[in-house]
């Protein structure tokens, strides 16, 4: 598969893990809802994570593929809030989701995504009140 298609099943797996773990923690409310998915969805929030695991995680080799994969795929979509660079690491992340989403690694995906909920809540200072 392609790398924007891995980014296209990924991101629908990350904004539904990050919907379950808002209201997890409570928040009901559409509005706020929304207001708070975009802290982890957005191109700049996914980019700064996977940053952070390229320097910290140790990711492995095949996970690195995939990463450029994504990174590297030719969009027509031109990005509305970020620069082109951060957009293309932030499909990249969602295509690494969408791998493991497709290779059946869901103990995979739900690690990565309780590391970016401890990284965006506790270092990138996200809050959920």
């Amino acid at each position: 598969m392609n790398g924007l298609t891995l980014a296209y099943m990924g991101d629908a797996v990350i904004d539904l893990h990050v919907r379950e773990h808002l209201i997890d923690e409570g928040l009901l409310k559409p509005n706020r809802l929304h207001k708070h998915a975009i802290q982890y969805v957005s191109a700049k929030a996914q980019a700064s994570f996977l940053f952070h695991l390229m320097e910290n995680e140790g990711l492995s080799e095949e996970e690195m593929k995939i990463i450029s994969r994504g990174r590297n795929a030719k969009s027509n979509t031109k990005p509305k809030n970020t620069d082109v660079q951060t957009y293309r690491y932030g499909t990249a992340f969602e295509a690494l989701i969408g791998y493991h989403y497709f290779r059946g690694n869901m103990e995979r995906i739900q690690q990565l995504m309780d590391k970016m909920f401890v990284f965006h809540e506790k270092e990138g200072g996200i809050t959920n009140g």
